[in-house]
């Protein structure tokens, strides 16, 4: 049994990454080299105006984001925060990084103009309330724009997936067979464009919530 079994899930995850963040830039660089190339440049490209990025972690969007977008972010474990506002000042950016809970966002109702968030659902204990709670705070007409990793169209991808879960949802609540774009639909989303590259193994999702909602 894990020691963190019988645990709050969002304070599990706080402990989580707050235990992983002084390695997480490294560990991350490399996944980015053989799986995640391209995904943040994508993100960065497709922002506008007032933007929330939920879970940040350590910042590695921020060097993405276009001059113009006034940027918050709103990250549950504060190792990370750390590192992330560090970043922020290191790039010269005026970004309100706070700490907060995806599933309960600290903020006002259709506050934001884009919504982001990059490989943080597969951990989120919730995702369909954290994907509710993006709805609410975009603007009508706002966009939403989702990278993640999700259960592979490949099924040799997709067994290997499956098992490696049984190890990574115990040790870090990390789900890799989840898929986000069914919970977008199901909040009210209109889905602008759905891509899924690397054997169907990543998933970006570009969606609007209704002008008239």
């Amino acid at each position: 049994m894990s020691d963190t079994d019988g645990d709050d899930p969002t304070a599990r995850q706080r402990r989580v990454w707050d235990s992983g963040a002084a390695h997480y830039d490294r560990q991350m660089a490399f996944y980015e080299r053989i799986w995640f190339g391209g995904d943040r440049q994508w993100l960065g490209e497709r922002v506008r105006g007032r933007v929330l990025e939920i879970a940040p972690g350590t910042g590695r969007n921020l060097p993405y984001y276009p001059a113009g977008v006034t940027l918050t972010g709103v990250e549950l474990s504060p190792a990370m925060l750390a590192i992330a506002r560090r970043r922020a000042a290191d790039l010269g950016l005026d970004a309100d990084l706070r700490e907060g809970d995806a599933e309960h966002l600290p903020l006002p109702d259709a506050s934001f103009d884009t919504v982001a968030c990059a490989l943080a659902l597969c951990s989120i204990p919730d995702p369909a309330a954290a994907i509710r709670e993006m709805r609410r705070v975009l603007v009508p007409g706002g966009r939403l724009l989702l990278v993640d990793h999700v259960a592979s169209t490949w099924p040799p991808i997709h067994a290997a997936q499956w098992l490696l879960e049984r190890w990574t949802i115990r040790s870090a609540g990390e789900y890799f067979t989840r898929r986000q774009l069914p919970l977008v639909e199901a909040a009210g989303f209109e889905i602008v464009a759905v891509e899924r590259i690397k054997a169907g193994s990543i998933e970006r999702v570009h969606a609007r919530r209704p002008a008239d909602g």
